[in-house]
C-alpha cells in the first residue's frame, strides 16, 4: 500500500526562501545553495546551541540540520510559522522528532542512499583490520618497539571461512554482504523483513530469523541498524556474553547499539578479540578505555566522509528544497509513522 502524508506537497515561495545550514557544507554546495536560495551559513562551523537553533527554526522557511542537532518536540514547539521544511543532510534522521515536525505541519526530508558505498568500505576496513590487527601494529611501530618480523609477530585470524554476521540489512548491509563474499567470508543475516530468495542468492547470505543465535554463531558482527528505542543497546551484556570467545564486534551504524560497558568489560577481559569502531554512544566525547585498549580500532565517525558522498548528500538537499519551494513534493520525504 502506497502511503501518503496529509501535509501540503510543498510551499511555492514568491521569493528566495530563507535557509539557515547549521554547519559548513562544502564549498561547491554552499556556492550553489547561495545562488538558488537565501541562504545564511554558519562560517565558523561551530555547533549550534539550543538557543541558535529555536532562533533559527524562528526566522527561517528552510532549516539544514546534520545528525549533530537533535531537534526535538521542544524545538519543534518554539519553530516560528514560517518554517515549512526541515531538510536533513544525511540519511539518518533519528535526531528529529518526526511525529512533532507532523504535528506542526513541517514536512523533513533527508539524504538516503548517498553513503550506503562509503560505509560499507568502512566496515569492511575495520572487518579485516581488526582480526589482522592493524591498529596494534600501528602503535607498535609509532612507539619505536618494533624489533622488526618474526615469526610468530603480532599473529592475527584470516577472515577468509569465517563467519560474518550482519544484523540489518537495509541497503548498506546488504553493500557490506556483497563485498564480504569477494573475500571469503560466510554471510549470515538478520532483519526485520526476510530478504528476497533471489536477492539472498545473489549475496551469498543465509537468514536467521533470531537475533540470539545470529549473535551466538558469529566470528564478526557487523551492525547496521537504525537507532530507535527497539534498537538501543541491541547489543547489550547478554548478548555479548553469547559471543563465541574470540569474536568480534564492528560498528559503523549508531553508537547506541552497543552498551558500551558491557563492550569495554568483555574486550578487557579478552572474551572478544575486538572491536571496529566508527561510532561512539556519547559523541564528540569516547571512552578513554576503547580508546586505550589494543585491540580496538576507533575513527572519528569517518564512515561517511568521502567528497563524493558529501557532494551528493548536498545536492540532494538542494534538490528537496528546490520542489518543496515550488510548491511540490519533495522527492525525500520521510513518510515515517504516516498512514
Amino acid at each position: 500500500m502506497t502511503v501518503v502524508s496529509d501535509l501540503p506537497a510543498g510551499r511555492r515561495v514568491a521569493d528566495k526562501p530563507r535557509v539557515i545550514v547549521t554547519r559548513r557544507l562544502l564549498p561547491s554546495i554552499e556556492v550553489r545553495m547561495g545562488e538558488l536560495f537565501d541562504t545564511r551559513f554558519n562560517e565558523d562551523d561551530r555547533l549550534f546551541d539550543r538557543a541558535a537553533l529555536i532562533a533559527a527554526m524562528r526566522e527561517c522557511d528552510v532549516l539544514v540540520p546534520t545528525v549533530t542537532d537533535r531537534i526535538d518536540a521542544e524545538l519543534i514547539a518554539q519553530a516560528g510559522d514560517r518554517l515549512g521544511l526541515i531538510a536533513n543532510y544525511g540519511a539518518g534522521y533519528e535526531h528529529i522528532d518526526i511525529a512533532a515536525a507532523r504535528a506542526r505541519r513541517i514536512m523533513v526530508t533527508n539524504t538516503p542512499g548517498v553513503f550506503t558505498e562509503d560505509t560499507a568500505d568502512m566496515t569492511m576496513a575495520l572487518i579485516i583490520a581488526v582480526p589482522r590487527r592493524l591498529s596494534e601494529g600501528v602503535r607498535l611501530l609509532h612507539s619505536g618497539q618494533w624489533q622488526g618480523w618474526g615469526p610468530v609477530g603480532l599473529l592475527g585470524h584470516r577472515i577468509s571461512g569465517k563467519r560474518l554476521a550482519i544484523l540489518g540489512m537495509g541497503r548498506i548491509g546488504q553493500a557490506v554482504a556483497h563485498r564480504a563474499r569477494g573475500f571469503g567470508l560466510e554471510v549470515v543475516y538478520h532483519n526485520r523483513h526476510r530478504l528476497p530468495s533471489s536477492l539472498e542468492n545473489m549475496l551469498g547470505a543465509r537468514y536467521e530469523p533470531e537475533i540470539d543465535q545470529l549473535v551466538a554463531e558469529a566470528d564478526i558482527l557487523t551492525l547496521h541498524c537504525p537507532a530507535s528505542p527497539e534498537t538501543h543497546h541491541i547489543i547489550d551484556a547478554r548478548r555479548i556474553a553469547l559471543m563465541k570467545p574470540g569474536a568480534s564486534i564492528i560498528n559503523t551504524a549508531q553508537g547506541e547499539l552497543i552498551e558500551e560497558e558491557a563492550l569495554i568489560a568483555a574486550l578487557a577481559q579478552g572474551r572478544l578479540a575486538g572491536a571496529g569502531l566508527a561510532v561512539f554512544s556519547h559523541e564528540p566525547a569516547v571512552d578513554a578505555r576503547l580508546l586505550s585498549a589494543s585491540n580496538v580500532v576507533a575513527m572519528p565517525h569517518l564512515a561517511s566522509a568521502t567528497v563524493e558522498g558529501r557532494e551528493a548528500s548536498g545536492e540532494r538537499v538542494i534538490a528537496n528544497i528546490r520542489f518543496w519551494a515550488d510548491g511540490h513534493r519533495p522527492p525525500d520525504q520521510v513518510l515515517e509513522g504516516l498512514g
